[in-house]
């Protein structure tokens, strides 16, 4: 085992060497741009293209002509969110999302409500999960779009796509998730869960950063927010990222693939992790959903020591906080107090994203790098001494 050891899957993933091995002849000898329609450099370019869009519609159950490649998904949520306002303003000005999103959804949401739209930003639950009557509640006539993401970032609990695009398309509002944590994590079929635009990023399921997607349904028509050259049917213009593209592709027909045996191993290293912590400490809380939760997430909190020095002390472990604070003024992050989670224990929270080449032996040194560290902090702390002293 190396040292120090990457659990922080959520921030992003190292490239796999297979999608890499793909990528590579795209930098130096097939270079053309697939715009060039007039020579072998551009055709063979525009076949890399083409074959990636198939594998990425593949693992999404959608048609490669669904699919419009992206800088990734914060650009694809302001394509969809922005491009779907825009196109449908005539119909309706009301727009319904979720407590929980990504800033990438929540701040695009609320440039549009200052752009005369109307936001209605539904709860959920203690347990990180938005209950789809009260989406469904949240919905009226003039209501043009939905927006709930598929998993979490922080702390990784699933949302009931079904029952919501269920709802969407009987009232014949557009469905938009964000899925940049789970595609390549858990089966998404668009069609069965009545999705009609999905947002996600090839880093986050070991491929390269700076590209990723943006599923559009067929007959789903969005006002283009770049203008240029035309490329991804004027809905996305300039020079397509070609080696990028080629990397999402494989990173899709990877996660295609081995998904079925990937998401119980992480699941079961993820359940020994959390064994692991909580037989050896007393007081740490999991933040969300057990059992609506991505295989690979786990966002625990430890009463009575402060995140950030258990980071420091963690120091060959990389997680995240378990509820990132604004490094202005460290206030808990909107998913921690939108789940109830008490300031204090905000604060103590650490994120772990375990992935693919997570070993064993990395989980057993991670429970014994958590437990001396919480220990060490805990023995040093008065307000927790107190505490055990009631």
């Amino acid at each position: 085992m190396k040292l120090p050891i990457y659990m922080d899957c959520h921030a992003t993933t190292p490239v796999d060497g297979r999608v890499l091995d793909a990528m590579l002849p795209y930098f130096n000898a097939d270079f053309g741009n697939a715009a060039s329609r007039t020579h072998s450099f551009g055709w063979a370019a525009e076949a890399a293209v083409d074959r990636a869009r198939e594998q990425v519609a593949a693992l999404l159950g959608a048609t490669p002509r669904e699919i419009v490649f992206t800088s990734g998904a914060t650009e694809s949520n302001a394509l969809a969110l922005r491009g779907a306002a825009a196109m449908l303003r005539g119909r309706g000005d009301h727009l319904v999302t979720t407590a929980i999103e990504h800033k990438a959804v929540l701040d695009t949401c609320r440039q549009l409500a200052g752009e005369g739209f109307r936001l209605t930003v539904v709860p959920v639950g203690p347990d990180g999960i938005v209950d789809a009557e009260a989406i469904a509640a949240a919905m009226e006539p003039a209501t043009i779009l939905v927006s709930v993401m598929a998993a979490n970032n922080e702390i990784g609990t699933l949302q009931p796509l079904a029952a919501i695009g269920a709802l969407c398309r009987a009232g014949g509002v557009l469905f938009h998730t964000d899925a940049a944590q789970a595609v390549g994590k858990i089966p998404l079929a668009v069609d069965a869960l009545g999705i009609d635009m999905l947002s996600f990023s090839a880093h986050k399921l070991y491929g390269p950063k700076g590209v990723g997607a943006l599923y559009l349904r067929r007959r789903v028509r969005i006002e283009p927010q770049t203008q240029g050259g035309g490329q991804e049917r004027g809905l996305r213009s300039g020079t397509l990222n070609v080696p990028g593209i080629v990397g999402l592709g494989a990173a899709c027909a990877i996660a295609l693939a081995e998904m079925a045996v990937e998401e119980p191993r992480l699941r079961a290293l993820r359940d020994k992790l959390w064994s692991g912590i909580r037989t050896a400490l007393p007081d740490v809380t999991v933040n969300g959903s057990m059992r609506e939760r991505l295989p690979h997430n786990l966002n625990v909190s430890f009463a009575g020591v402060q995140g950030e020095s258990l980071l420091m002390m963690m120091n060959d472990v990389a997680v995240s906080p378990g509820a990132a604070c604004d490094s202005a003024n460290a206030e808990p992050s909107h998913v921690a107090r939108a789940i109830g989670v008490p300031d204090d224990l905000a604060r103590s929270s650490l994120r772990f994203g375990l992935g693919r080449f997570t070993t064993e032996a990395e989980v057993d040194y991670a429970i014994q790098k958590v437990v001396q560290s919480v220990e060490r902090l805990r023995c040093e702390s008065p307000l927790y001494a107190s505490r055990e002293d009631k």
